[in-house]
């Protein structure tokens, strides 16, 4: 692996950032597989897994546009730092319930939807400063690619680690590493040497700010596409995690471990694009790549939703998280490469809002669907979706650039009649 693959640690602040997250994820991804464990535990509905993605992401639909204007109005910074210590506090509450033992899905629930509405303020402000944690601006693709290694790779740790745990020693266990995990990333907040804040003057209301940002993206198609595309495989195609428990526990005949591994399977296959993309050289067709990863992720639903071989389900598992780490990772490379620095919270926000908003819809979606065809058809049908979006993006790529390209043969057209004249 190149060196250039990790030039974004040269920057210290960034180094801290990411030594801090990376053990936080860990916590946040056990906390994620013992809910949807928990969950379907004490449901055994498949529609229940979709209304606990809804929970948890909807409030970060109806919050996160708000998240981004306060993101671009005060310190990013001090923003970010109150966030963890809510989820920290969101975390203990939830390791408390269980330890309890006197509690039912609907706490579980109403504790998610206060974790989704603390992630609609966290969201915009960590995305923002990651800008501002990059000494060389030219190395943000870079940063950006390895906190998509970040997750993935606490995906591939987490879940597994949530599955022993699950298995031996308990639900709340896994709760507890989450909110005892916390303290590394607020230390690293801690840490940081961040320039000093400027607040900027105010010349708009915080509403007057939402509809200006709005506006920017309207007039910005660049970002538009990249917002719609994000939109149409969060609605139809990246729910179908919510599944996976049906899959470890009726298809295969397993248990939380089971669970944890396929999760893992999934993570790992996320990790590896995640390296892929932070090892590509600048200037790479980033809309190219995510066009085909697309069908990929597509591609690896088909094959899964199907497959009773274990083993080979975890190659299909892999092979799904490969294609399906670009949706964020990508898209949100293309928004901060473009977005004016003044918007970037809000635009940021906006992102937020169309990727944590349809996940939670199309959990729902997914989740009735299920009950209706059953859950390996349901799979099959979010395959297909996403070779269709992958398809169509890719159509989208190849006339933008015959576009460009009649734009260049009409301007040199246009200089040859000049020279004549």
């Amino acid at each position: 692996m190149k060196i250039n693959t990790f030039r974004a640690f040269k920057s210290r602040n960034y180094r801290l950032y990411f030594g801090g997250q990376s053990v936080s994820l860990i916590g946040t991804w056990m906390q994620k597989t013992a809910v949807s464990w928990v969950v379907f535990s004490l449901t055994h509905s498949t529609f229940m897994l979709g209304v606990s993605l809804f929970a948890s992401q909807f409030p970060s639909f109806l919050l996160s546009l708000w998240g981004g204007v306060v993101s671009d109005r005060y310190n990013r910074y001090k923003v970010l730092l109150a966030t963890q210590v809510a989820s920290m506090i969101q975390a203990s509450a939830l390791t408390l319930l269980i330890f309890l033992s006197h509690y039912n899905v609907w706490e579980i629930l109403g504790l998610s939807v206060v974790l989704g509405t603390i992630n609609a303020f966290d969201v915009p402000a960590r995305q923002a400063l990651v800008y501002e944690m990059i000494n060389d601006k030219d190395d943000l693709p870079n940063a950006l690619a390895l906190n998509s290694s970040m997750v993935n790779l606490s995906r591939i740790i987490g879940p597994g680690i949530a599955g022993f745990v699950l298995e031996y020693a308990g639900d709340g266990f896994c709760f507890m590493s989450n909110a005892l995990s916390f303290i590394a990333v607020i230390g690293s907040l801690l840490m940081m040497k961040l320039p000093p804040y400027q607040p900027k003057a105010r010349t708009k209301n915080a509403f007057g700010e939402l509809k200006e940002g709005l506006s920017y993206v309207k007039k910005t198609p660049s970002i538009g596409f990249v917002v719609l595309m994000i939109g149409l495989v969060s609605l139809f195609v990246l729910p179908y995690n919510t599944l996976i428990p049906y899959f470890a526990r009726i298809v295969f005949k397993g248990n939380a471990t089971t669970f944890g591994v396929i999760d893992s399977a999934i993570g790992f296959g996320a990790f590896i694009g995640a390296l892929y993309l932070a090892s590509l050289k600048t200037g790479s067709n980033l809309k190219l790549v995510l066009a085909i990863n697309t069908l990929i992720l597509g591609a690896g639903l088909v094959l899964f939703s199907h497959q009773h071989i274990y083993l080979i389900a975890l190659l299909f598992a892999m092979i799904t998280g490969f294609g399906m780490m670009s949706q964020n990772a990508i898209s949100n490379t293309l928004i901060q490469t473009i977005v004016e620095p003044s918007m970037r919270g809000r635009v940021i926000s906006l992102y937020v809002t169309v990727f944590f908003g349809m996940q939670p819809l199309g959990g729902l979606l997914v989740g009735s669907v299920s009950k209706l065809i059953g859950t390996p058809d349901t799979i099959l049908l979010e395959g297909i979706a996403g070779v269709i979006i992958g398809l169509i993006h890719y159509r989208y790529l190849r006339k933008e650039k015959l576009k460009s390209r009649q734009n260049v043969m009409a301007h040199e057209e246009a200089e040859v009649q000049a020279q004549k004249t």
